[in-house]
């Protein structure tokens, strides 16, 4: 197992993509709420900064494009793991040509590129949590079980269990791996309901890390050279509760990261990047 898990969360390499000025107006949200567009570009500015200069990854910065509102969320477009990207089929089809740009940055990367062409299928980004070990798929408003087989088909080498997301958008809008075996979970019934499904279907033990708000529970881990444990995680100034559980992982090099906008359009951390380690490559 020791094997498996030694290489979690490292990270060469990063896709984001720019926010278009329709995104105020016209992203996807299951809130009515509005957007400061000059605030969400400066916190995804941030965001970028802090993956690139203070982290030292490779950073893959896409254009925005005006057509797609929503595309700075570009997890939801592909998942990578190892060498493989699958591109995936988005459950909204307004954001289906998402899709394209990130086909073409990932392929110039040379990965494996597979394909999810069947019209049945969809499946977002957002909805799949690898822990390194295996993968849990949501099974939610944007994801089906036809997507979440053609995932288990594309990386063969692990399990894939799926869980119903009854709450919120995606699976990842309530939890996150905050490090090798650490699931961090919000705290609504919805969620708590889905991490016991999550431990009653896998093989392995995972330990928890259990915050007040849910999607505080959204954050990026990283195992970074000369770094070490690594997490982005909500400011204290939005969730201050949520950011003080943080602060038990001692280990970890803590960085909060702002999110207040892009959330009122149901954006979390790990919704704007496409994490991937090129030394996978072979």
């Amino acid at each position: 197992m020791a094997g498996v898990m030694a290489g979690f969360g490292n990270f060469t390499h990063a896709v984001v993509r720019a926010i278009p000025s329709s995104l105020a107006k016209e992203a996807l949200r299951m809130n009515v709420s509005d957007v400061d567009l000059e605030k969400a570009q400066r916190e995804h500015e941030v965001y970028v900064g802090v993956l690139k200069q203070k982290l030292g990854l490779e950073v893959i910065e896409l254009p925005a494009d005006e057509s797609l509102p929503d595309c700075v969320f570009v997890e939801d477009a592909a998942v990578v793991c190892g060498d493989t990207a699958l591109i995936t089929r988005p459950g909204a089809e307004s954001r289906r040509k998402e899709t394209e740009a990130m086909r073409r940055a990932l392929k110039e990367l040379g990965l494996n590129i597979v394909e999810m062409s069947d019209e049945n299928a969809t499946l977002d980004g957002g909805d799949v949590l690898f822990t390194g070990r295996e993968f849990f798929v949501g099974l939610s408003k944007r994801t089906n079980q036809r997507g979440a087989e053609i995932l288990a088909d594309a990386f063969k080498d692990y399990a894939v269990s799926t869980v119903p997301v009854t709450d919120g958008l995606h699976l990842k809008s309530f939890c996150s791996m905050g490090g090798p075996g650490l699931i961090v979970i919000g705290s609504s019934e919805p969620a708590q309901k889905a991490l016991k499904i999550m431990q009653q279907m896998s093989d392995h033990r995972y330990d928890k890390l259990t915050v007040p708000d849910d999607i505080a529970a959204n954050t990026i881990y990283m195992n970074l050279p000369g770094k070490g444990h690594v997490l982005l995680h909500c400011t204290p100034e939005e969730f201050p509760e949520s950011a003080k559980v943080f602060e038990k992982l001692k280990d970890h090099m803590l960085i909060p990261v702002s999110n207040m906008e892009k959330v009122k359009v149901d954006g979390a951390l790990t919704c704007c990047s496409v994490l991937i380690n090129m030394k996978a490559k072979v």
